[in-house]
């Protein structure tokens, strides 16, 4: 019998990459694993198959060598697609263990966690930047032991449980039989020496707990819920390796005339009734700057005028900056004289307005009543 193509078998295209292959050879060993298989007496041979066509399209080469010459190729040193020696033991054994067979070293470098500070400022500090002092309270390395956590003079001794190599081994039956399992040495924590004396400033962790007061250099045209990444003022690394990083949260207050968006800033101009009228040249002023703006006559409420460049500057870029949008509003007088009381009700007849013009009081309009 003729053998099935290795792509169909696997259900692939030619053009299927490496990741595609494996994903589809995991997807299948489950479903036609013998044990998950067992009323299944074709179950052993699909799987055999499954693996076979993976050892071959997993391998660069192979793949290359079947693409050109097909099944007349697996008598060049092809696998046969049995259990034992298949290329693809690795994956299957991640599948079924979670990748816990392999066989490793001891921990290497490890870099330390990053801190986080929340950094409130003004809106004034976005137009010009700001420098800010925070408190920090982090790990670093023990002065006295130098992270080694050992007591300065006493003995560093090879792990008894590992015997040196950091790990530990335990043989589990599986699936796929006996399982050698490699797991970090909990004794030693996977470095492979132990401490006789710990260090008494650090207590043999290899770390102290320190406060440290750091300048932070807030550029300007940060906004609200902006991050800024501090290198290497973070948490201190283990076995060797670099610090983590301090990341700043920067939180803007809001303002109590300003509103923002993004680079522009709003604020409202109040105008009286003759200036909206018969127009007028009204001085705005903006953060840190100010300019005049002419306002035309007849203007209404809730025009906005643009005053460009009067914004907040971009980050990055602070010679770039956004506009002042100044959106007027007519205020209306709650006191007036009686003169200009008087020159209202007139310029109301004028443009026959009806309107409440009949100011007198009350013991007045009871004397004209009377006659008197």
């Amino acid at each position: 019998m003729a053998k099935r193509d290795l792509y169909e078998v696997l259900g692939v295209s030619r053009d299927a990459s490496s990741e595609e292959i494996k994903r589809a050879f995991r997807q299948l060993a489950r479903k036609h694993h013998p044990d998950a298989n067992q009323g299944n007496p074709q179950a052993e041979e699909q799987f055999k198959e499954i693996n076979g066509a993976y050892e071959i399209l997993s391998d660069p080469q192979k793949r290359a060598q079947y693409d050109q010459f097909g099944d007349q190729a697996q008598g060049a040193g092809f696998g046969q697609g049995d259990f034992a020696g298949f290329g693809g033991f690795n994956d299957i054994f991640d599948m079924f263990f979670g990748g816990q067979g392999g066989a490793g070293g001891r921990p290497g470098p490890e870099r330390g966690p990053d801190l986080r500070q929340d950094v409130t400022i003004d809106l004034e500090d976005v137009m010009t930047g700001v420098d800010r002092e925070v408190r920090l309270v982090r790990d670093e390395i023990c002065p006295r032991c130098h992270g080694n956590e050992a007591e300065p003079g006493t003995r560093i001794e090879t792990c008894a449980q590992c015997h040196g190599t950091g790990q530990v081994q335990h043989i589990r039956d599986s699936l796929l039989g006996r399982i050698r399992q490699v797991e970090t040495c909990a004794r030693c924590r996977g470095t492979g020496k132990t401490v006789t004396t710990p260090c008494k400033e650090c207590r043999g962790r290899g770390q102290v707990r320190v406060e440290k007061r750091l300048t932070i250099t807030i550029p300007p045209g940060v906004d609200d819920g902006t991050r800024l990444r501090v290198p290497n003022e973070g948490g201190a690394g283990q076995r060797g390796g670099p610090n983590g990083d301090l990341m700043v949260m920067i939180h803007v207050k809001p303002h109590a005339r300003f509103r923002r968006q993004g680079q522009d800033l709003m604020v409202d101009a109040a105008l009286g009734f003759a200036q909206a009228t018969l127009g007028a040249d009204l001085e705005v002023e903006g953060i840190g700057a100010r300019e005049t703006i002419h306002i035309p006559p007849g203007t209404q409420p809730g025009t906005v005028f643009r005053v460009p460049r009067l914004g907040l500057p971009r980050l990055g870029s602070p010679s770039v900056k956004g506009d002042l949008h100044v959106q007027v509003t007519v205020s209306v007088p709650t006191s007036i004289s009686p003169k200009e009381r008087e020159l209202l009700r007139q310029w109301a007849e004028l443009r026959h307005e009806p309107c409440h013009g009949d100011d007198r009081g009350i013991l007045k309009k009871v004397k004209d009543a009377l006659g008197r």
